[in-house]
């Protein structure tokens, strides 16, 4: 909510936190400084990761298990303890900032783990009188990934969570917009000037990426205040609290809608992030697979960067369209996109241009999408128990990643091209535009634009406003 007085100037409201426009913007700022080098740090799982198994001489549904199945699998199990923790915790530094200082260090830990894994397996081998390194390696990624999934999801589910506590709903079309472009910027950086150097600088990646992210969330944590928060309900007993969650959350078919859209899309990106590199590159195997682009890693780097950069540039565009339009109807049209380029890119890829040229219009097509989603959930899902809610729909997006991977890696194994990596990724978009075109006219029924309540929460009681800066 946005006041403007006769004695004063503008100001925006979200829970007790009152904004000067200055103040608003220097959130902003941090939270999207904090992004930044987030979305740098989340790049070297998605994609330095596969490469590591790879090198390890690991099998393509193992790839996608290590890399893919298990972080999702960890996912599931404590999303719903992240969100109702967060969600009732009170404590100096609000509820949700606490769960990032705690976060953090382990998840840079794990990062130096994963950028040391091949002279730790070397030393270990050695120490035990392994003869080989291969399967120490992979034991030791999956540790690694498994240290860092843990501490990562707090990280990432309670920073989104941060920014619905501390940005007004009327510029949240805006700052996802600015959100994702600056995601996108950190891809961009991340594959134009590193991604090249992952097999002969891979430690080096790694901390420098470790002590970016570790920098800017504890300034995050130090700059950006939450505001106060009612008293959470008493405590329950586990088997009551599980029983209240799985009601509220999974009973309304509505918002079954809504954690499909998030099951559809993940199960096609994550495939598409794990394998590609596989199709555009040489893939390290030649047991009978289709012939693959060739390309090397500098040159795939500079493919996947270009694809980031421009979706820059689009996610500006879309997060005012999203505040004008609702973001469910500029979700529906990014979602089709997206379909529509997944399978321009199956028929129509051969060489390196085409190849580029067809992966940035997905990628534009996909920023679209993603430019809409966040604004989606805020907008879709109680206030009151977002946390709750939005770990519901992570449960979803996580079974989808958590299955994905690893069917896709057996159908490419099966099927023996990488070029069948757009056939998955285009049919599982597909899907999730049904859904999305389901959820809009459900969405309409409950009074859309003009009075639309989140089912089940029509007379919920907002947190009185107080100053805050």
């Amino acid at each position: 909510m946005s006041i403007k007085t006769n004695s004063g100037p503008r100001t925006y409201k979200v829970g007790t936190l009152v904004y000067t426009q200055t103040a608003l913007l220097t959130v902003m700022f941090w939270m999207l400084l904090g992004d930044l080098c987030l979305q740098i740090m989340e790049q070297l799982p998605t994609s330095i990761v596969p490469l590591q198994l790879r090198w390890a001489s690991a099998s393509d549904t193992l790839i996608g298990f290590v890399s893919g199945s298990l972080p999702a699998v960890l996912g599931i199990l404590l999303n719903p303890v992240v969100g109702v923790q967060s969600d009732r915790y009170r404590g100096p530094l609000g509820r949700r900032r606490p769960f990032l200082l705690w976060s953090t260090p382990l998840v840079m830990v794990a990062l130096i783990g994963l950028g040391l894994a091949k002279p730790a397996s070397q030393m270990l081998a050695g120490a035990f009188g392994a003869g080989s390194t291969d399967a120490v390696e992979i034991g030791w990624i999956a540790g690694c990934m498994v240290v860092f999934v843990v501490a990562n999801t707090y990280i990432m589910q309670v920073y989104q969570f941060l920014f619905v506590d501390v940005i007004p709903a009327e510029v949240m079309g805006k700052f996802v917009g600015f959100y994702r472009a600056i995601g996108a910027l950190g891809a961009f950086v991340f594959h134009r000037f590193m991604f090249g150097s992952a097999e002969t600088h891979t430690a080096l990646i790694y901390i420098i990426s470790a002590v970016l992210y570790g920098s800017s969330f504890l300034l995050l944590i130090w700059k950006v205040k939450e505001g106060g928060y009612g008293e959470p309900e008493p405590k329950k007993g586990f088997a009551t609290s599980a029983r209240v969650y799985f009601t509220e959350c999974f009973r309304d078919p509505f918002y079954l809608k809504v954690y499909s859209l998030a099951f559809c899309f993940w199960s096609a990106i994550v495939p598409l992030w794990t394998f590609l590199v596989f199709f555009g590159t040489k893939p390290g195997q030649d047991l009978g697979y289709a012939p693959t682009l060739g390309l090397n890693l500098t040159e795939f780097g500079e493919v996947r960067g270009w694809c980031s950069l421009v979706q820059v540039p689009i996610f500006f565009l879309v997060g005012p369209l999203v505040d004008r339009f609702h973001p469910l109807r500029v979700g529906l049209v990014g979602m089709l996109l997206t379909s529509i380029t997944f399978f321009a890119n199956f028929f129509l890829v051969h060489d390196r241009s085409s190849f580029t040229f067809w992966l940035i219009i997905n990628f534009v097509a996909q920023a679209v999408y993603l430019g809409a989603y966040l604004a989606i959930l805020p907008r879709l899902l109680p206030r009151a128990k977002y946390g709750q809610f939005f770990t519901a729909n992570q449960i979803f997006g996580f079974a989808g990643v958590a299955l994905a991977p690893v069917l896709s890696g057996w159908l490419l194994e099966t099927l023996k091209d990488y070029r069948f990596i757009y056939v998955w990724c285009g049919a599982c978009t597909l899907a999730g535009f049904i859904m999305c075109a389901l959820l809009y006219r459900n969405w309409l029924r409950l009074g859309g634009d003009k009075s639309y309540q989140p089912p089940g929460f029509e007379n919920a009681e907002a947190v009185p406003a107080t100053t805050g800066h």
